[in-house]
């Protein structure tokens, strides 16, 4: 008695036999309800910020304290890097119309009418990069720790902010000397910029941001988690 063998069952196409892939993650659009809220108050309260701190003058030279950089942290925090950039920009353009205007001062207006460009992007670069800056650094610690991550955004503005400042005015400090020998009593524009024109406005800026961005983030998180649990219970 013959057996009739069975027949071999062929083998499964190659792209069946493959483990099938794990779902992606759907990415988040920057233009979310949420994203778009966050960054209408916080751009309004950037201008607010802004008015109000010119008003404020540091120093002999019309330098103001500039408060702006609370919402560009709290933006880089809670948005992320893109969305502190542009806040930055934001404050940046806001501060070049005051210049132009001669609302950073009479010294301020004559270095632009001198030196235009790199005034321009003194005010434009040094926020921007505060914003993107931050956001990067907290990104970048905070799965390793939360508050580390929120005190380093806060300081990183000021720090990036004053640096680049001082730099742009650097590569004009002959014209700044002139515009300002009269009003500073230092005898080379390096010392005018860092003694006259920062001074001590850079750590009143500093501490003002390692006080209020933390603090303001934390409220606003938990606003936001008891807000999502009230949605949930309802």
């Amino acid at each position: 008695m013959e057996y009739q063998q069975s027949p071999v069952p062929e083998t499964a196409p190659e792209e069946t036999l493959r483990e099938p892939s794990a779902p992606q993650k759907p990415r988040k659009n920057f233009f979310d309800a949420r994203t778009i809220a966050y960054f209408g108050i916080l751009t309004a309260l950037d201008i607010v910020l802004l008015l109000w701190g010119s008003a404020i003058p540091v120093g002999a030279g019309g330098a103001t304290l500039n408060f702006s950089l609370v919402p560009i942290v709290l933006g880089a925090i809670l948005l992320g890097p893109v969305a502190g950039a542009l806040l930055g920009l934001v404050a940046g353009v806001i501060i070049l119309v005051m210049v132009v205007l001669g609302a950073q001062g009479a010294i301020f207006l004559a270095l632009f009418n001198v030196h235009p460009v790199v005034i321009a992007l003194v005010c434009l670069v040094k926020t921007t990069a505060a914003g993107l800056v931050s956001g990067l650094l907290y990104r970048l610690i905070r799965n390793k720790n939360q508050k580390a991550a929120v005190f380093t955004a806060a300081a990183a503005a000021p720090v990036v902010n004053t640096g680049l400042f001082i730099l742009g005015l650097l590569c004009i400090s002959g014209a700044v000397f002139e515009a300002s020998s009269e009003v500073f009593n230092y005898t080379s524009g390096a010392a005018i910029i860092v003694l006259g024109f920062v001074g001590y406005n850079f750590f009143i800026e500093f501490a003002i941001n390692l006080v209020l961005a933390p603090a303001l983030s934390t409220v606003i998180r938990v606003v936001e988690k008891r807000f999502v649990k009230k949605k949930r219970k309802a």
